[in-house]
């Protein structure tokens, strides 16, 4: 009888933090998930990714000062200098040099020919950043979307609760009708 006040007390905590946490994470889970969707699918929508393109030769030709001039050669990326250029992502099996852009524009360069196989916009990193929370800073990163995560944590352990709760009681008053029952029809001495 002393553990029917500590689990209703553990009932009573686990539907408020349930209930508010779902509140208070609402804006930012919202973010991560609508984020996390557009990035499951970066490979199928080339909106978010453009795909990877194919050059003549795996074997490459080119040498960075070629890249850099290839890079220049595209007006909407501005790349004037290895300043402008956040990356470069290498692709010998596919023969291509991805040439990220500060400017969040990617030029593909087949790397024997150095022609230009495709430039196009790139929005998976700036998505990565909004899913992370990145993109709002550092402060908002660790003092908003980590405790969300937290909460998110803790809505999951509370949720699983509060759904194996009528479980546990439909249970524990099977087992109780079944004990009662035998109790009664057991002779009374």
């Amino acid at each position: 009888m002393s553990r029917k006040p500590a689990v209703k007390a553990l009932n009573k905590w686990s539907r408020k933090l349930h209930r508010w946490a779902a509140i208070l994470t609402i804006a930012p889970i919202a973010l991560v998930i609508a984020t996390g969707l557009l990035l499951q699918l970066k490979k199928q929508i080339t909106w978010v990714q453009p795909p990877t393109q194919r050059g003549i030769d795996v074997d490459p030709a080119i040498s960075f000062d070629e890249i850099l001039e290839i890079a220049r050669s595209v007006p909407e990326a501005r790349v004037d200098t290895w300043d402008d250029v956040d990356r470069l992502d290498v692709r010998p099996g596919r023969g291509v040099v991805k040439v990220r852009a500060q400017s969040r524009w990617e030029i593909q360069i087949d790397s024997s020919s150095g022609e230009v196989l495709q430039v196009a916009y790139r929005r998976s990193d700036l998505i990565e950043s909004l899913h992370d929370g990145s993109f709002f800073g550092d402060l908002v990163k660790l003092w908003v979307f980590l405790p969300c995560a937290a909460l998110l944590l803790s809505m999951w352990l509370t949720g699983a609760y509060l759904w194996l709760l009528p479980i546990i009681a439909k249970r524990s008053g099977r087992i109780r009708r079944t004990k009662k029952a035998q109790a009664a029809s057991e002779p009374r001495a």
